[in-house]
């Protein structure tokens, strides 16, 4: 913390401690439970949107067999990015449930529920690796 400020930078997003808590939790249990790499990205998405997801997915330690839910809020837009190997245990159609699930949460104000049941149900969907 610098001088003047009264929380840390962390603490300036969108989600509390205990939000930021639940989403570890459930990034953490997405990964162990299907071998995949879950990531999510809150904030601002280049136009054209998918192109800026799809980038950001490429930046990934791993991105054949990462998934990238990214949110932006501001725009009201959200994707689903799976690399190669994530996709044949995550078909397009598994992602767009996912997806509709998330929304509906996100239009009740609930950015980290959807978050968290958005990625059991893909975490669901694809299954043990």
């Amino acid at each position: 913390m610098t001088a003047g400020k009264s929380q840390p930078d962390v603490l300036s997003g969108p989600f509390t401690t205990r939000q930021l808590l639940r989403l570890d939790e459930a990034l953490r249990l997405a990964d162990t439970s299907t071998g995949l790499t879950f990531s999510i990205y809150v904030g601002e998405l280049d136009e054209p949107v998918r192109a800026a997801a799809e980038k950001l997915h490429a930046q990934l330690a791993d991105p054949p067999h990462s998934v990238l839910v990214a949110v932006s809020p501001n725009q009201r837009l959200l994707e689903i990015v799976t690399g190669g190997e994530a996709r044949r245990r995550l078909p397009d159609r598994a992602a767009k449930l996912a997806a509709l699930s998330m929304a509906a949460a996100f239009g009740g104000g609930d950015l980290a529920g959807g978050l968290v049941a958005g990625l059991a149900q893909l975490a669901d969907h694809a299954g043990r690796g």
